[in-house]
């Protein structure tokens, strides 16, 4: 008799993707008086999957030990949600007024969300790679979505051309470990690793290769090149979510490769990280400041906060890693926060892209230009934001680890950074508008979620020791 597989721990994933089909196929029938039952339907599906990860009571490993459910992927999985079920509602109403509203955003979405949800919950090389592809095609096609602009074509030919580079790096990578361990299961991997030891020049060579495809998927210098022109090439309604949720997905892959499987060669994974986190936080912050594109600044300010995710990570700690996912949950809110008030300053026919768009915005609405100061403020790591407490933590857990100068170097680029987050604030409130404009339009539930997004930066500081004990448990919870 054939044993029934235990699919519990998966019914999450099984029903965001039974959703996504379930959607591609209404919308095909869908009523013209119905326009926005994709949007709804792939919102219901998010808080759904929320229910399911949260109240679901199995955990442990499914598809023969492929798959695992722990705590760490619960708290990632909701925050996956979370950010997502936000970048949706911002997204609406910007892709209507540019004749973009397909059920294919919200379809792709979905499909990008179950590509993350099986990135952490990976337990095997075979797993992550599959994740980590379900996601890569998913934001190829989402880039290029507006299919009559160069831009966009072009940013998303670059991206799936580096992309498939990067994983064939990573792939690669994941099959010289497999010649030399038998195994691609993360724990039996962890396990030959232990009894072979740093000495094996062919797992030291492995070792290299992943560390490229993750440093790609993360956006680090030097393999950052894709970062800029594809939050500056895609629709703001993408570079959004591009630039949110799938960095949660990315720190479970960094996670699960280096820490999972192959924590005892972390003598060697730690000198490359040092040098990656080093060139991101100096190359990110110091070319944001020459940027007049507020996409494209963001851009470079992506790369400067993975370098400073990479400190928490390359500690080779718990406290380390529980600072790292402290700081991606972070940044995930402030960059959804970020996006959301670019999205709101634009109208049909007009793209709050440049700086100078947000010359004044105090006069036109004190209220988000006040918002907009603390996205700024939060990463820039000005207290009391709750920015300031993430690069406080990984900062320490540097200092931890015996690397105070590398501590010293990082605080030096964080106030480098400082000056292009305060450019913003000084054009908002000492700038005249550079040309009339109409007032600030948007509906009443975007700029309440939007005003929530960002208060929140600051309102959850009294909380934030639950939120640490939360990343605590959740790294407690790594075999």
């Amino acid at each position: 008799m054939i044993p029934v597989p235990n699919l519990m721990p998966a019914l999450p994933e099984i029903f965001v993707f039974g959703m996504a089909c379930v959607i591609l196929v209404a919308d095909v029938f869908r009523s013209e008086r119905a326009p926005l039952l994709p949007y709804a339907l792939a919102q219901l599906t998010l808080i759904g999957a929320a229910a399911l990860t949260a109240l679901g009571d199995e955990r442990g490993y499914a598809f023969g030990q492929m798959f695992v459910a722990d705590e760490l992927s619960v708290l990632l999985k909701l925050g996956v949600y979370a950010v997502t079920f936000v970048v949706f509602a911002y997204s609406r109403d910007y892709l209507q007024a540019r004749g973009m509203y397909r059920g294919e955003y919200f379809v792709l979405g979905l499909f990008g969300v179950v590509g993350m949800m099986v990135m952490v919950s990976a337990s095997h090389f075979l797993t992550l790679y599959l994740g980590l592809e379900l996601l890569s095609l998913s934001l190829y096609a989402m880039v290029a979505f507006q299919r009559d602009s160069a831009l966009a074509t072009e940013a998303a030919m670059k991206y799936f051309v580096l992309g498939a580079m990067a994983s064939g790096m990573l792939l690669y990578g994941m099959s010289m470990i497999y010649g030399v361990t038998g195994s691609l299961e993360l724990s039996a991997v962890a396990h030959a690793v232990a009894g072979i030891g740093a000495d094996d020049i062919v797992l030291v060579f492995g070792l290299v290769f992943i560390v490229v495809g993750v440093a790609f998927k993360l956006g680090a210098v030097p393999f950052h090149m894709w970062v800029p022109d594809v939050y500056h090439g895609a629709p703001s309604a993408v570079t959004l979510y591009v630039g949110t949720a799938p960095e949660l997905a990315a720190f479970a892959l960094v996670i699960r490769l280096l820490i999972d499987g192959l924590e005892d060669l972390a003598g060697a994974w730690q000198g490359m990280l040092v040098v990656l986190a080093v060139l991101s936080m100096a190359l990110g912050n110091v070319i944001a400041i020459a940027q007049s594109n507020i996409k494209r600044m963001l851009a470079y300010s992506a790369i400067s906060h993975m370098g400073f995710l990479l400190l928490g990570i390359l500690s080779a700690t718990p406290a380390g890693y529980s600072a790292g996912l402290f700081y991606v949950l972070t940044y995930a809110a402030m960059s959804a926060a970020a996006f959301g008030m670019v999205i709101l300053l634009s109208r049909s026919g007009f793209e709050a892209e440049r700086l100078e768009d947000f010359k004044g915005l105090n006069q036109r609405s004190p209220w988000h230009a006040f918002l907009m100061l603390i996205v700024m403020f939060s990463m820039a790591g000005v207290p009391p934001t709750v920015g300031f407490y993430a690069k406080l933590l990984v900062i320490q857990s540097v200092v931890s680890a015996g690397l105070v100068w590398l501590a010293v170097l990082s605080v030096l680029f964080a106030v480098i950074g400082a000056y292009y987050y305060l450019r913003i604030v000084k054009l908002m409130y000492f700038d005249e508008p550079a040309e009339v404009t109409p007032p600030i339009a948007a509906p009443r539930e975007f700029r309440f979620l939007l005003g929530a997004n960002a208060l929140l930066l600051v309102a959850v500081m009294p909380w934030v020791g639950d939120v640490i004990d939360w990343c605590n448990a959740a790294i407690r919870s790594l075999p």
